[in-house]
């Protein structure tokens, strides 16, 4: 377990809220739920440039607010998939390591082995908190492009994090497909938070589609699934995306849904 005296406390709280939520850069959130620490697919390299198997670079343009050693102790990855550098990079694959469970899609658990654990769609695991109750993790299916993108991206998952006591958590991953949206608000809306991937990274190879959502279906995910609170990732720190933070801001102003979203933590600037 990653562990470090100088990060944040078990019992640290943001604004008040009874499920602390951070971003600490890209797609990497620092989520506290059911007295567990919970990280989204970390990414704690440096600025740079990341070439990837099929020849195509990722520049990252912004280091991580917090490295590793001063995250603290984290219970459980949730790892939306492994096969993008600016999802899993060569730090985040050192603090696998020391995470005592890893969640992701079963390619992903096949390519990097160790403790990491294959969930399907749908699929449940209940973790022991640590006051007795449990946690149910449950994989969400998510769609990294458009239809019939598998082939070329691969396999992508997102999350939702339940416990009897407490209001549920949706993690998108790195997810193009308000239809999966409504499939999972059908069974889970109205959720209480939202941790919404944006950005809108596009590929030429697939027509210029996008494989991740942009601000204006970013704000249609949160009314769909009724968020009372949504944390926007995924929407710094590389190169290739195309929107910033500022564009889901404006998307949900223009959605009449500014008061939802989590204000930017301020040690970052607004792009």
């Amino acid at each position: 377990m990653t562990t470090a005296s100088s990060g944040p406390s078990r019992s640290a709280s943001a604004a008040g809220e009874r499920i602390p939520v951070r971003v600490l850069g890209g797609p990497t959130v620092l989520i506290e739920y059911g007295g567990l620490r919970f990280l989204t697919d970390p990414t704690f390299d440096g600025p740079g440039d990341y070439p990837a198997p099929s020849g195509r670079v990722l520049t990252k343009t912004a280091p991580p607010l917090v490295t590793p050693a001063g995250l603290g102790p984290v219970d459980v990855v949730l790892l939306s998939h492994d096969q993008h550098a600016d999802n899993l990079d060569h730090s985040g694959r050192a603090l696998l390591a020391d995470v005592p469970r890893t969640f992701t899609t079963p390619a992903a658990a096949g390519r990097l082995g160790g403790a990491t654990e294959p969930l399907t769609p749908w699929q449940c695991v209940d973790l022991p908190r640590p006051d007795g109750g449990t946690v149910t993790v449950t994989a969400a299916p998510a769609l990294h492009g458009p239809e019939g993108c598998e082939p070329l991206v691969g396999e992508v998952t997102g999350f939702l994090l339940t416990s009897p006591d407490l209001p549920a958590v949706y993690v998108s991953g790195d997810n193009a497909s308000l239809a999966l949206v409504e499939e999972i608000a059908a069974r889970y809306a109205p959720v209480d938070t939202a941790v919404l991937f944006a950005g809108a990274p596009r590929l030429a190879a697939l027509d210029d589609a996008l494989l991740v959502l942009d601000g204006a279906g970013a704000a249609a995910a949160a009314a769909l699934l009724g968020a009372r609170r949504v944390v926007a990732a995924h929407c710094d720190s590389w190169a290739h995306f195309t929107e910033g933070r500022e564009h889901v801001v404006r998307a949900f102003g223009e959605a009449g849904l500014l008061d939802r979203l989590q204000p930017a933590d301020p040690v970052r600037p607004e792009a």
